[in-house]
This record gives C-alpha cells, structure tokens and sequence, in this order.
C-alpha cells in the first residue's frame, strides 16, 4: 500500500493541469462570448465569434506562459 506522501507525488502535476485547462476553457469562452455579444449588437452574421473564439485562445495560452512558461529567474 502506497503512504500519503507517495500518493501526494502521484498527483502533484494535477492541480498544474486542471489550472491550465481551466485557464484556456475560460480565455475561449470569454473571450468568444464578447465577439458574439458585439455580433448581435451590430446586427451581423457570426463574425465577430470565431475571431473571438481566436483571440481568446491566443490570450489563454499567453496566460498561461506568464503563469508556467518561464523559468525560474524570469528568462524565457
């Protein structure tokens, strides 16, 4: 039977991924939400929602090198 602090090494990365996934699912959705917010307010077809869509994802992984992406003194 593993002890706490072997099942603790299991699992140590997983809060990292669930940070990650969130921060991309909530950059799309955000961001996508806007370009289809401003769609219907200037009465066009879906224009503005995959640009959204793009951008959002774009930011998300931006995000998410600031978050995780650089070393540890800052260098890239």
């Amino acid at each position: 039977m593993a002890t706490n602090e072997e099942q603790g090494e299991r699992w140590s990365g997983m809060g990292t991924g669930w940070s990650i996934t969130s921060t991309m699912i909530g950059g799309i959705a955000t961001i996508g939400a806007l370009g289809y917010l401003i769609d219907r307010l200037l009465g066009l077809g879906h224009v503005f929602l995959p640009i959204g869509f793009i951008v959002g994802g774009g930011l998300g992984t931006y995000i998410i090198w600031l978050r995780y992406g650089r070393g540890e003194d800052g260098d890239t």
